[in-house]
């Protein structure tokens, strides 16, 4: 019995975060979770790595195993037996190879799209330069950032640390019924970031409930600098009388470190 279903190495995240209306997000919950909160607020995270030597059981992936990827996302939590299992939900992903698209959605029920996308990565002594563009409806968008070459830890309790420190993975197969899965990764090195920018067709993207993005500016933007990971083969699915979290306990949650 296979452990693992996906390993890989997600290289040079760049994430930016919006501080939106938890009603927007609501809709899109899956049965069995609630929203997860950062000094009371909820976030919606436009995101572009590299998904690099990727493996499917052990198995390399020949001329398709590398590649990027753009999604949005927003955060979660569930709590199974006294454990919080932390986790994202994706609204959608998006890569530039359409048979990566078709297995992630066959076996994992994602939202996924095909789209062109590459990255730009440019080094130099104390700083680098990371950016991601991809094409939809015509039109290039892109996420980038000038970010000091230096790494460094999260800080407990931070922002970066509510962002990045996510591992589960929870899609909406219905309103009945959630499926869950794992994510293994260590804790990611971010670099502080000292420029960004941002285009982004939010309507054209993810629909009209998300087009005002476009003009909105986040709330924070962040670099980490990824690590191997590996997705379990084991999923879960969480019916619509399952336990999860009361709304009171978020706030007794949302702080704590891992």
């Amino acid at each position: 019995m296979f452990e693992y279903f996906l390993k890989a190495r997600w290289n040079n995240l760049v994430m930016a975060n919006y501080a939106v209306d938890p009603s927007l997000l609501e809709p899109y919950l899956p049965v069995g979770t609630v929203l997860d909160y950062h000094d009371g607020k909820t976030y919606l995270s436009l995101v572009g790595f590299e998904f690099a030597d990727t493996r499917i059981f052990g198995i390399p992936i020949p001329f398709m195993g590398t590649f990027d990827e753009i999604n949005l996302r927003f955060y979660v939590l569930r709590r199974e037996q006294g454990v919080i299992k932390r986790g994202v939900v994706f609204i959608q992903e998006a890569v530039p190879n359409r048979s990566v698209a078709l297995v992630a959605n066959m076996l994992y029920k994602e939202h996924y799209a095909v789209l062109p996308a590459y990255h730009q990565w440019k080094q130099e002594p104390g700083f680098q330069e990371i950016s991601y563009h991809w094409k939809k409806q015509g039109r290039w968008n892109h996420l980038e950032v000038m970010a000091d070459a230096d790494e460094k830890p999260m800080a407990p309790g931070s922002a970066e640390e509510f962002i990045f420190e996510h591992y589960y993975g929870f899609a909406k197969l219905s309103g009945q019924e959630t499926s869950i899965y794992q994510v293994e990764h260590p804790r990611w090195l971010i670099h502080d970031v000292k420029c960004y920018a941002v285009t982004c067709d939010f309507g054209a993207m993810y629909g009209d409930d998300f087009a005002f993005l476009a003009n909105e500016k986040p709330a924070s933007v962040m670099l980490a600098k990824g690590s191997p990971v590996a997705v379990k083969w084991k999923r879960g699915k969480i019916g619509i009388d399952n336990q999860t979290v009361a709304p009171g306990c978020r706030s007794a949650v949302q702080h704590q470190p891992k």
